[in-house]
């Protein structure tokens, strides 16, 4: 057997496979000697029947068989020992029929290469690391939500700016009838709010759905309606009041705190808000750290240029769809995947020049961090570590599952090489300000 290679360029290669009839004839010939010993061919004992009529009934789809799987063989094997760094599969070359009747065969394949290239985390333009803080107004907010939480409703006679006003939304032709608990300030509009106040138990107020709120979501949710439903959704709803409730707000004391975080955990308001800011900071690091590791990875996507051997992977994908697909298909599906997969090549490359690696270690004890965090939202703060061990034993059990788990990780050990290495500005910011300035005003 013989295998050799031409390199096209940079990203494309063609090998050639030779196969030699001393390469499989003694395959072959073993694999017809065993059917001759259990043919059952009639007019014929079992192990009699002559080799020449076993080679004519089987000895093509024999050789057949046997020249394809020592084929592949080889071409794995060469691939491997010339630490050949491949992207997809080897596609074969179209050829004309093949003489099976012959002794040696040719067959050459196509390849696409894994282009190399540099890549330069440091580069002329700073990337903006945000750095979250909890402003007052928002400390002073979130406690001013847990003292309504925690504290006492009180029967109102009528309507006020900040009552809570329970009522039925009806409408006969949409067979809309939801009982729902408003909130005044929710609305879009100042002007809508100010029909209520005043109001009184079994008023009956008309509504227009249309701009009624900002987000679609929370008109599905006072309507009971699917987001389908509620989209563009222009009608005239009405609201029967039946129950208008003041929230008396909590006192800011002992007993309070204790049922927030515990006895004695809090024991002053300074306390409080410090605990607060402290456990909102640790929210937003986590928005803006994907933040600065999807900005990292764009700057990267769009810096480092290199070669890929598109033509190939566009005919690969054609050959490799489920469905039958035409060039042009193939080709939209290339030009929709080849950033991912420039991100991907980024990335290895990156994670190999970092010693970047998941070991089983890891997964498990990123596993059982995730499941302590879970586990304490819901009140259980010390599962025993045999608990730990079983819940991260099923969960990894799953492959699906591990393997997000996985790329969680190795994300996570990108993002501390760009801490380190990229040319970054930190900006301090508030909550607001960082999600006008990321997502806009919304």
């Amino acid at each position: 057997m013989n295998i050799t290679r031409e390199n096209v360029d940079a990203v494309n290669a063609v090998v050639k496979v030779d196969i030699a009839k001393e390469d499989y004839s003694d395959k072959v010939e073993k694999i017809l000697t065993d059917y001759r010993k259990t043919a059952n061919i009639p007019g014929f004992r079992k192990g009699h029947v002559p080799m020449g009529m076993v080679k004519k009934q089987y000895g093509k789809a024999v050789l057949v068989d046997e020249v394809n799987k020592l084929l592949q063989e080889a071409l794995n094997k060469y691939l491997t020992e010339e630490k050949l760094d491949v992207l997809a599969q080897p596609l074969p070359k179209k050829q004309d029929e093949i003489d099976w009747d012959a002794d040696n065969f040719s067959f050459e394949f196509e390849l696409g290469l894994a282009p190399e290239f540099e890549v330069n985390l440091k580069g002329k333009k700073a990337i903006t690391q945000y750095n979250i803080v909890a402003d007052n107004k928002m400390i002073d907010e979130q406690i001013e939500r847990l003292q309504k939480k925690y504290g006492k409703l009180i029967s109102q006679d009528t309507v006020e700016k900040n009552s809570e006003v329970t009522g039925t939304f009806t409408n006969e032709e949409k067979e809309i009838n939801n009982t729902v608990t408003l909130f005044l300030d929710k609305f879009k509009s100042k002007s809508t709010a100010k029909l209520f106040v005043g109001a009184k138990v079994g008023d009956v107020i008309t509504l227009k759905t249309k701009g009624l709120y900002e987000n679609e979501l929370d008109l599905t949710r006072v309507l009971n309606i699917s987001a389908e439903e509620a989209k563009d959704l222009d009608i005239e709803v009405l609201f029967t009041i039946t129950e208008v409730n003041k929230r008396e707000l909590a006192e800011l004391n002992q007993e309070l705190f204790d049922k927030l975080f515990g006895k004695d955990e809090i024991t002053s308001e300074a306390e409080l808000k410090a605990r607060i800011k402290e456990d909102a900071e640790n929210q937003f690091v986590q928005q803006a750290d994907q933040k600065f590791l999807n900005d990292v990875t764009e700057y990267l996507i769009e810096n480092t240029k290199f070669d890929l051997p598109a033509e190939f992977l566009t005919k690969w994908m054609q050959a490799a769809s489920e469905e039958e697909i035409d060039e042009e298909k193939a080709k939209e599906q290339y030009e929709k995947s080849e950033k991912s997969l420039r991100c991907q090549l980024i990335e290895g490359k990156i994670a190999k020049e970092h010693n970047i690696e998941v070991s089983v270690v890891d997964l498990k004890n990123h596993a059982q961090d995730m499941i302590k965090a879970q586990m304490a939202q819901f009140g259980q703060p010390n599962p025993s570590e045999k608990e730990l061990d079983d819940i991260a034993r099923r969960i990894l059990s799953n492959t699906e599952e591990a393997r997000r788990i996985s790329e969680q990780l190795v994300s996570q050990k990108l993002l501390a090489v760009y801490k380190e290495n990229a040319n970054i500005k930190v900006k301090e910011v508030t909550y607001e300000k960082f999600v006008k300035e990321v997502y806009g005003d919304k």
